[in-house]
């Protein structure tokens, strides 16, 4: 029996039939988020017709940093990437496996996010197989620099095999960051048998120095409400540290705190458990476990975010779908300290658009489309 795929990704703010907004907001695209079939004649006076574009960039070498602390900075060159864990679909291939993760370079140009330096991350070439076997689904949970080298690593929850007896095997793997960003082969994250609780799956993982010692650490779910604290920093062998005894006070969800990690200035990140995992940019509510030496074991509170208002999405061909968006991230991608919305349109699975807004304006800084990663 396989684990379910994993129901706690990053982009998860979902709104039903958001009206198509002017074909300026497209001027400036990258790539083409829309099939060739679709592309209109070219606009009066010689402007770029709504959906025109580009075809999808060729790919440019990812640029080498020298470390950085930004929690999605995978090649640390001092500027954020983009995680994509939805990416369209080719044609006839609606009911495939999992495509993989998309990840989008950040660069010093003025449009931030470059398409043309992406690289896609799959199972077959980047997870660790269990047991023999290579995993379906590869699903990006969470980031943050574990083994504190300087370049962010990123966590994936994927579906190991399982025969439903005893205690499942882990199911999250650990892709490190580099010079060169993200590549290779993941390892599985090691919980340590101490720091495991019942039968339930280990879920939903965030990162955070919740001991305040400098180095982040690992939360990841437990059974019978328990969270099971990793301290960093990690080996690249998957292994945290230190752990001990799963920590009480725990629940079903365990997510980052969306006004900032150390909700009470004390020096500690802090943990938000709650019934199910929150959808980025909704609102939110549930209660804090906060952190201090000996991880997130003090009850803190009841918890509430409030909603992220989102620009005006990006225009899509019209179709049987209605149109949806996502938003996949809100977070300082132009460096001027304040955050940035990326969201996804889409309709259905073979149609998109991502588009990365300045902090203050509806007008995208770069639009493109998922099409970007298909062979």
């Amino acid at each position: 029996m396989r684990r379910p795929r994993a129901t706690t990704r990053r982009p998860r703010l979902t709104a039903a039939a958001l009206a198509a907004v002017c074909a300026a907001l497209l001027a400036g695209c990258t790539s083409d988020p829309a099939p060739a079939d679709t592309r209109s004649a070219a606009g009066k006076n010689g402007d770029t017709p709504p959906l025109a574009g580009r075809a999808a960039p060729a790919l440019l070498p990812v640029p080498h940093g020298k470390g950085s602390k930004l929690p999605d900075d995978f090649n640390g060159d001092g500027h954020r990437d983009l995680v994509l864990n939805d990416l369209v679909k080719a044609a006839g291939d609606s009911h495939g496996d999992d495509a993989g993760i998309g990840i989008v370079y950040g660069t010093a140009a003025a449009r931030t996010l470059d398409p043309a330096v992406r690289r896609l991350l799959t199972p077959r070439a980047n997870a660790a197989p269990v047991d023999g076997t290579l995993p379906a689904a590869f699903d990006a949970e969470a980031s943050c620099d574990l083994d504190k080298d300087g370049y962010a690593d990123l966590i994936v929850a994927t579906d190991p095999p399982y025969t439903g007896i005893g205690r499942p095997p882990v199911p999250l793997q650990l892709l490190f960051g580099s010079p060169a960003g993200l590549g290779g082969k993941a390892v599985v994250l090691r919980i340590p048998e101490q720091a495991r609780y019942g039968n339930e799956w280990p879920d939903h993982p965030v990162c955070g120095d919740f001991d305040g010692d400098g180095s982040n650490d690992l939360a990841v779910t437990a059974s019978s409400g328990r969270v099971s604290f990793l301290r960093g920093p990690f080996a690249r062998t998957g292994a945290p540290r230190a752990a001990a005894a799963p920590v009480e006070g725990g629940g079903p969800a365990l997510s980052a705190p969306a006004t900032g990690p150390d909700t009470n200035d004390d020096g500690y990140d802090d943990l938000v458990v709650s019934a199910r995992a929150p959808k980025p940019g909704a609102p939110a509510k549930g209660t804090l476990l906060l952190g201090g030496p000996k991880g997130p074991a003090r009850a803190g509170g009841p918890y509430r975010a409030k909603a992220i208002t989102l620009p005006p999405p990006p225009a899509l061909p019209a179709g049987e779908a209605s149109a949806v968006t996502d938003l996949l991230g809100y977070a300082d991608f132009d460096g001027d300290k304040r955050p940035d919305p990326v969201t996804r349109t889409h309709r259905g699975e073979r149609l998109d658009v991502v588009a990365l807004y300045p902090s203050s304006g509806a007008r995208p800084i770069v639009t493109f489309s998922t099409s970007v990663f298909l062979p």
